[in-house]
Order: structure tokens, then C-alpha cells, then sequence
């Protein structure tokens, strides 16, 4: 059977292990649970990780999807200069896919997101003043949004 509740992903890109007693304490994130720190544990996860056909995240464990409940989004980007990437800024995913920035998004809060077509993520926190300088140099142009309509707009569920 399919699991759901005992896999969050924060707003950094980390996993966590919520078990039983951590669930009955609250929903993600108010009670995060264990922090996954195990490298082979962790790429299997991101090996695997995909959405359902309702925009819900899962990791693949054999026959089980276990569902990922969400901080903020399905994705979180990493940004740093790369002269040799598009632009001379390359992201790549919290899984480690490198992609290109199709929709930049600014939130009222004055988070960072990019679309790239697929995954909607937040910029890591430590990335900020990159993204920025992308920003300023012409090659995003961050669109206003509110943060609530993201799931419906890009297409997942929290």
C-alpha cells in the first residue's frame, strides 16, 4: 500500500523521517521528524522521486510510493555563476539535475521560486544573493505572485 505522512522535504532541500509519534504531534512542518543524513538513503529517494497524475510527490520503494509532504515546494534550486551555462548562472536541482530557468516568481514574502518547465522550486536560502544578481543583470525577471496559488498554478499538492 502506498504511505503517506512519514517523508517531508523542506524548504533547504532535506529529507526527514517522520514516524508514528511524530505525526501524531502535527502535520509537515510544525513537526518535522528525523533529518535524514544517510548519502545512499538520500539519492535513492531523489533517484525516484516524481509526481502522480494529481501533482502529488512520491519517492518510488519498489511496489510502495511513499508520499513526500511538502515545506514550501516540490523542488528546491541550488544557483551559482557558471561561465559556461546559459546566461552565466546555472541551477540545479535539490535531486542534482541541472536545468535552465524558464519563469522566475516573487512571492509576497520575498521568496525566490524558478520554473523550469517541469518543477516549481524555491531558491535555497544560501543562494539569495546569486539569484539577485541574476536578477539584476536583466537575465530574470521575477513575476509577482501569491504563494497560496503556487500548488494550483504549477500543478502539485502540499
Amino acid at each position: 500500500p502506498d504511505c503517506y505522512g512519514w517523508l517531508g522535504l523542506d524548504a533547504r532541500g532535506r529529507w526527514f523521517m517522520r514516524d508514528d509519534a511524530v505525526q501524531a504531534q502535527g502535520p509537515f512542518p510544525a513537526a518535522r521528524g528525523a533529518l535524514l543524513q544517510h548519502a545512499k538513503l538520500i539519492d535513492f529517494i531523489q533517484r525516484n522521486y516524481e509526481p502522480d497524475e494529481q501533482g502529488r510527490w512520491f519517492f518510488q520503494n519498489g511496489p510502495q510510493r511513499v508520499y513526500v509532504e511538502l515545506e514550501v515546494t516540490p523542488g528546491v534550486w541550488r544557483v551559482e555563476e557558471d561561465e559556461a551555462a546559459d546566461g552565466g548562472f546555472a541551477i540545479t536541482a535539490h535531486a542534482g539535475e541541472r536545468s535552465s530557468v524558464q519563469e522566475c516568481l516573487l512571492d509576497e514574502d520575498g521568496r525566490l521560486y524558478l520554473f523550469d518547465g517541469r518543477v516549481l522550486g524555491l531558491v535555497h536560502t544560501l543562494d539569495m544573493e546569486i539569484a539577485a544578481r541574476a536578477v539584476e543583470r536583466g537575465l530574470w525577471t521575477p513575476v509577482d505572485v501569491q504563494a497560496g496559488g503556487l500548488p494550483e498554478r504549477y500543478g502539485y499538492v502540499m
